[in-house]
């Protein structure tokens, strides 16, 4: 599908959507605690159906509600703890989501089951290590990466797991979600600095709320400086009921498009939220834009932008968003320590920059940073979304307030996080003609 934008400001009121980060860590944990859980969730995506479909793979029984979910637990052997027995070797399909991928192979790995992993898109090509290499070490059995199916046996054991502080925080949020099923109790030290940690205290609060506390220590760890995650023999426990915090990520778009025209607020957002893209609000102000937070709702509203140089080690998807502000602020933005972003959907610094330069923009990738030189306007053109659905976005944003149309070529990928990003685009008064 591409989606043509004529210029036309963005201003109005509209929720958030839920957070899918939270979303994949409440249902997993759901599907793996004894009784049933209902979650409140206003959104899904196809992220979050990935999830939920490899979680009824696994044998939890999962469906729709007014509110969000109701899951029924994976089936375990009510003796020993295990799953209950069966010939049959599920599949999981994890679409194009990380997560689940990096979720759930520690998850499988530690109910003893085999399992086949497959999913599509970069999705193959996305790192493991050295989360698989922790896995075989202890006790699993997994295919070469690189390729599906990825083929999965466990069980695992507990005890001293270590992953290196500059990859994905995606591995330790894995293990401890996996931890409470081990009967035993597990150690992850990551070593510091830590990037994302803001992820995994997201994991650790979803972790809380099923009765499961991570106790977290700084350690030396055969002479590395180190972060411990602890995580004694708990049981997980269901709360009953549980709710889905409003999403900041996608949010951002609609911070930076009021900050460029605006005004634009957007209710069911926590300012003390875990997540760490609530930095969304702190960075929209950086560039100049007049922002605010109430109980009603975050806004972001126009002011004469200008460039910034930050670190994005810590926020790596709030790239695409934070370019749309530099493209219209005045001079030289510098983003920096992004090297993750060639990991993501598309090579996002490769991408995030050739949009802005068919926008009209000046962009450029300078090792692990992104340039943008700002001018305080676009031209439009066409952009290829590169099956990424944070470039859509972006380019849907900045297309709002060019000179002249956008078009968004493969914008059907926002189904990925964001499925009615578009109606919501179109309820703030900006102009999107979908056509095949």
């Amino acid at each position: 599908m591409d989606v043509t934008i004529e210029p036309h400001a963005l201003a109005g009121t509209l929720p958030a959507v839920a957070s899918k980060s939270m979303a994949h860590r409440l249902l997993i944990l759901a599907a793996l605690c004894p009784g049933t859980t209902d979650i409140d969730c206003n959104t899904t995506s196809l992220d979050i159906d990935a999830t939920v479909s490899c979680l009824e793979a696994l044998g939890a029984r999962i469906t729709r509600t007014r509110r969000g979910f109701r899951v029924r637990p994976v089936p375990h052997d009510a003796e020993q703890g295990a799953p209950a027995a069966d010939d049959h070797v599920p599949t999981l399909d994890c679409g194009e989501s990380g997560s689940t991928l990096r979720f759930l192979l520690p998850v499988a790995s530690a109910l003893g089951m085999p399992v086949r992993i497959v999913g599509h898109g970069r999705l193959a090509s996305r790192p493991l290590s050295p989360l698989r290499e922790e896995l075989i070490a202890h006790g699993a059995r997994i295919s070469r990466e690189g390729s599906f199916p990825l083929t999965v046996e466990g069980p695992i054991s507990g005890g001293a797991y270590r992953i290196p502080g500059n990859v994905s925080s995606q591995y330790v949020s894995g293990l401890l979600m996996a931890a409470p099923l081990l009967g035993e109790p597990v150690r992850v030290a990551v070593s510091e600095p830590v990037e994302s940690r803001s992820y995994i205290t997201l994991t650790r609060a979803a972790l809380r709320a099923f009765g499961v506390t991570v106790r977290v220590s700084h350690e030396d760890v055969a002479g590395t400086p180190c972060e411990v995650y602890s995580v004694n023999s708990a049981k997980l426990a269901s709360p009953g009921t549980c709710s889905v915090e409003g999403d900041w990520s996608n949010s951002a778009f609609w911070l930076a498009a009021g900050a460029i025209g605006g005004p634009v607020t957007v209710t069911g957002l926590d300012p003390k939220s875990s997540q760490g893209d609530r930095a969304a609000l702190a960075a929209t102000a950086l560039f100049g834009g007049r922002t605010s937070a109430s109980q009603e709702g975050v806004t972001a509203g126009h002011a004469p932008l200008h460039a910034q140089v930050s670190s994005v080690a810590n926020i790596p998807d709030l790239v695409p968003p934070l370019a749309a502000m530099a493209a219209y602020a005045t001079g030289t933005t510098r983003l920096t320590d992004a090297g993750r972003l060639r990991l993501k959907e598309s090579d996002r610094l490769a991408t995030v920059s050739a949009a802005i330069n068919a926008l009209g923009g000046t962009a450029r990738v300078e090792g692990d940073d992104l340039v943008v030189e700002g001018s305080g306007r676009l031209s439009g053109g066409t952009v290829d979304a590169a099956n990424d659905h944070r470039i859509a976005m972006m380019a849907a944003v900045c297309g709002a307030y060019a000179d002249g149309p956008t078009t968004i070529r493969g914008a059907e990928c926002v189904r990925k996080s964001y499925p009615d990003f578009f109606r919501d685009f179109r309820s703030l008064g900006g102009v999107a003609r979908e056509s095949e």
